[in-house]
């Protein structure tokens, strides 16, 4: 079972690096803090190591000394978990520390994940890697207190859209109910994550209201966000995060598109589906990944012919 070999790898391990998705999201960063939490209650040497500062929406964490910014430098490692990530391309810089160690292990909900690790544990049936990690703990009979509880409620309640998406099941609500009755402030953590927006991000949502374009009888809706907007509003990249869904959450629209201009030839796509396209086919057509709801992928080229190219993807699949 593989569960019981990644619990055997890491009661030998002494030193571990525990490495999230690049631009971590709430499911990522929870289930890494929550992992790290639990690991330093074993009595190992734990980090959790990050690409670019955490989001300002989750900085109320709790464990948040556990992470750690990589600067290059991360020596005398015995094991490193990689968490809700679909390839080693997610990784970032950090895939350095992935190649160094031998013991490497995966865990993810991702139907596209690669299984890249020594170990592999994918379960796509997960509404959020904060199910796995709840699991993973309760299997090694950790006593999952507040500060885990909290980690773990934050990754599942945002990957599910708190508890609206179809990914979310009876198991998610179980498994919610017993870290609320382990101390989860349900209704701080909401209002932290989903009801705190910052001025700035409410200006970007503005534009990008104003910059929706709608095809194909209303069921398809791109929306653009280029440099220009993101200097205009001094938005950041946490402040891109959850557009996508004001062009999904239009009435009639089946598969939204979010273009994030990254520099003159580089954007970084956003898709989401309502009810049946699989957008992660789509993603996987260029080297992306996801679920089959939600997905993205990056591209390289003019902004136009992106455009065209995905807009012809997407008509066909509808």
């Amino acid at each position: 079972m593989i569960e019981k070999e990644i619990i055997k790898a890491i009661e030998k391990a002494e030193r571990i690096a525990v490495l999230p998705h690049v631009f971590a999201d709430g499911d990522a960063l929870g289930s890494s803090i929550a992992l790290a939490l639990a690991l330093r209650k074993m009595g190992k040497q734990v980090r959790v190591y990050i690409e670019e500062e955490i989001q300002h929406t989750f900085d109320f964490l709790p464990g948040k000394e556990l992470i750690e910014v990589f600067d290059g430098q991360a020596e005398g490692l015995d094991l490193v978990l990689i968490l809700d990530t679909g390839d080693l391309a997610r990784l970032g810089r950090r895939v350095e520390i992935f190649n160094k160690i031998e013991n490497t292990i995966n865990i993810d909900h991702h139907t596209t994940n690669t299984e890249f690790a020594s170990i592999n544990l994918v379960k796509s049936s997960a509404a959020a890697v904060g199910e796995i990690i709840y699991q993973l703990l309760k299997s090694m009979g950790m006593e999952i207190d507040q500060d885990i509880s909290t980690c773990l409620y934050v990754a599942i309640a945002t990957d599910t859209g708190g508890f609206r998406y179809s990914n979310t099941t009876a198991l998610t609500h179980q498994i919610t109910a017993d870290l609320i009755n382990s101390g989860v402030d349900v209704s701080k953590v909401s209002q932290l994550v989903f009801e705190t927006v910052p001025y700035k991000k409410v200006k970007l949502m503005g534009l990008a209201i104003d910059a929706i374009e709608i095809f194909e009888d209303g069921k398809m809706a791109f929306i653009t966000i280029t440099d220009e907007m993101m200097k205009k509003t001094d938005a950041s990249e946490e402040d891109c995060d959850g557009l996508v869904n004001i062009a999904r959450n239009i009435e009639g629209v089946e598969v939204a598109i979010l273009i994030r201009q990254r520099s003159d030839d580089e954007f970084k796509i956003n898709f989401r589906s309502q009810n049946y396209v699989d957008v992660s086919a789509i993603a996987r057509k260029y080297s992306g990944g996801g679920h089959m709801k939600a997905a993205g992928c990056t591209l390289k080229g003019n902004l136009e012919d992106i455009k065209q190219m995905l807009y012809r993807d997407m008509r066909e699949v509808l």
